[in-house]
């Protein structure tokens, strides 16, 4: 009996020892992307202009790197902070952690070489080897075309520099452990030719992000066959929000949008008339930075739209758009 019991201690401390080797080479080897490639951005106007379009109105960087003011419906930009970092992502929101956004001006990032930049937004890893967690959605700006990216730090180069010092990000456990490996080496897309409607659109979705949030997601990886359902909930201090499905299906998707009405939907917030509503506890909000992408060429738009169709129609109907926390009386 003694030598079953010893036995069962040596195995038992074999299996320990392997826990406690695999979480040191998750902790201490992982991420492992590579060195930040030595590079130098030309930067020429001509990025400078591609790089405020996309940070701005496709990508949307300048988006969570600002503040938001969620007193206005879709949360716009507050004057004054465009790249400051601090935006808040934390459990009370369903992460697994609090996590800041970063000060993308000079003041933050004004010390880091134009690769350990181009590293940090198509990897995940930042200057110092660790990894962000994906809230920004470097998976998908991993796929960007090489130029796009380098036009993006010809950008950033450019913001009027902010002093601001965000909070340190901390991950819960286990997802201290979990979030070493999600980053991995990019694979750049080529960029597409401007003439290719499809391919245009479909690369617009990918680096935006789309599918991210219009897919619904199980312990947080998206469901792939439920890609741009919609149906994703978020935890919106007024309310919880579910999102809209953006397949083809004519009854519960946008199979029965013109691309003229596609483009419309967008646009509507690009008239210089309009003004963000004044938000009360019980009235519907979105995370849609529907004033950043009003900013988006129709062009673009419409290869967007081009794309969408092109998609195999789902059939999910999201017939709660937000919930409010505050009961209605």
């Amino acid at each position: 009996m003694k030598k079953v019991f010893k036995v069962i201690g040596i195995v038992i401390g074999v299996l320990a020892l392997g826990v406690v080797v695999l979480l040191a080479y998750v902790k201490l080897a992982l991420p492992n992307v590579g060195e930040a490639p030595s590079l130098k951005v030309d930067a020429t106007p001509q990025r400078i202009e591609r790089g405020a379009y996309l940070a701005n109105h496709v990508t949307v960087c300048i988006d969570c790197h600002s503040t938001r003011d969620y007193t206005l419906f879709s949360g716009p930009l507050a004057p004054g902070t465009i790249g400051k970092g601090g935006e808040l992502f934390n459990q009370q929101m369903g992460f697994p952690g609090s996590f800041t956004a970063k000060n993308i001006t000079p003041y933050g990032i004004g010390n880091w070489t134009d690769g350990e930049i181009y590293r940090a937004i198509t990897t995940g890893v930042s200057r110092d080897g660790h990894a962000f967690f994906p809230v920004m959605p470097y998976p998908y700006y991993g796929k960007m075309g090489d130029e796009d990216v380098q036009s993006i730090i010809a950008y950033l180069r450019t913001l009027k520099p902010i002093e601001n010092k965000p909070a340190e990000s901390k991950a819960d456990f286990p997802f201290n452990f979990i979030l070493n490996t999600i980053p991995v080496k990019a694979e750049p897309m080529s960029m597409p030719d401007p003439k290719d409607e499809l391919a245009t659109g479909k690369y617009l979705v990918m680096i935006a992000g789309c599918v991210e949030c219009h897919t619904q997601v199980d312990k947080g990886q998206i469901i792939k066959e439920k890609s741009f359902a919609g149906g994703r909930d978020f935890k919106l201090p007024s309310g919880m929000l579910y999102t809209s499905n953006i397949t083809p299906d004519k009854e519960t998707g946008i199979g029965s949008w013109t691309k003229e009405t596609f483009i419309a939907r967008f646009k509507t917030y690009a008239d210089s008339s309009y003004k963000p509503q004044k938000l009360g506890p019980n009235d519907f909000q979105t995370v849609m930075p529907w004033m950043m992408y009003a900013g988006m060429k129709e062009q673009d738009l419409g290869a967007i739209y081009t794309y969408l169709m092109s998609l195999k129609p789902i059939p999910n109907k999201v017939t709660e758009k937000f919930k409010p926390h505050v009961a209605i009386r």
